[in-house]
């Protein structure tokens, strides 16, 4: 599922992730998991590279039951979400989803807001769980 339009907050910009995106998210990725003992990761482990950035985002896009969006300030992604349902009919009213901000940007709502964009997202496509 692709966000049709940015959504813009005020400084910061919630839109669909791009391909082009993956670079940024693999980066961020690291750098996030290392900012907080909040994450089920520590920095580094279950590492993704560009290529598997791409290829998520390319299989999120085209399917009806995932979600991947950026937080972006001034052209710099600074968090995401990602919400992936299931293929399998008994599970589709379920997804599992994750929120990331770079701890320099907590307090903004930004976290706030990819939450609130994926329950949007989650209410139109019958999802309960």
């Amino acid at each position: 599922m692709i966000l049709q339009n940015s959504v813009c907050h005020g400084k910061y910009t919630i839109r669909s992730a791009h391909e082009s995106d993956a670079e940024s998210l693999s980066e961020l990725r690291v750098k996030i998991d290392g900012e907080t003992e909040n994450m089920d990761r520590e920095k580094g482990k279950a590492f993704i590279d560009i290529p598997g950035f791409k290829e998520i985002i390319k299989f999120d896009s085209e399917s009806h039951r995932n979600l991947f969006l950026v937080a972006v300030i001034h052209n710099q992604i600074v968090g995401f979400s990602r919400c992936e349902g299931s293929v399998l009919k008994r599970f589709s009213h379920k997804i599992e989803f994750g929120v990331c901000v770079a701890k320099e940007y907590w307090g903004y709502g930004i976290g706030k807001t990819l939450l609130t964009e994926s329950i949007l997202w989650a209410d139109t496509n019958g999802i309960k769980k």
